[in-house]
């Protein structure tokens, strides 16, 4: 891949079912993976939502309605997809992401989940924990990419991989 097509990619997040029934897709978990594919290659409705999301980031507009209308698309479709795209930067060090968990009540899961980050290179800078409701706690972790980190979609792959951890969702990036 070139530095222009790095530069120019998107990141997208596909959810995939185990499971062929939709009986058996709610009973199975949900398994996501991550891939970095050109701008072209990316349907023009996702792209439109990372474009909404910008302007609410950069306050340009202040409601999910006013970013909808702008760049042409439904709320519904806002929603529908704006947890799973956002755009990728490969220059990403330097940035700090924000992590959100959800994490079974597990001795020495939360010091695995923290290893992986060590393993990848990545710098922890807040760590926010809840207290467990049902045997499931709530994360929340800043993370610092440095220069020495290695592949980020890896890191979050391997954590969500990691048993119980149920999800993993970035929640910010700067």
């Amino acid at each position: 891949m070139s530095v222009e097509e790095k530069q120019t990619g998107t990141y997208v997040r596909q959810k995939e079912t185990i499971g062929k029934s939709k009986e058996s897709c709610v009973e199975q978990a949900m398994g996501t993976k991550y891939f970095v594919v050109k701008e072209q290659a990316v349907p023009e409705v996702l792209l439109k939502v990372v474009e909404a999301k910008k302007l609410l980031d950069t306050g340009r507009v202040h409601t999910v309605n006013e970013a909808a209308d702008r760049v042409g698309i439904s709320r519904s479709s806002f929603y529908k997809y704006k947890d799973d795209i956002f755009q990728f930067h490969e220059n990403s060090q330097g940035t700090t992401i924000t992590l959100t968990f959800q994490m079974e009540d597990e001795p020495g899961l939360l010091s695995d989940v923290l290893k992986i980050i060590a393993e990848f290179g990545a710098n922890i800078l807040t760590i926010h924990q809840s207290i467990p409701i049902n045997g499931v706690a709530s994360l929340s972790l800043s993370v610092q990419v440095l220069p020495t980190t290695g592949n980020v979609s890896e890191m979050l792959e391997t954590m969500e991989q990691q048993k119980g951890v149920r999800n993993v969702k970035i929640l910010a990036k700067e």
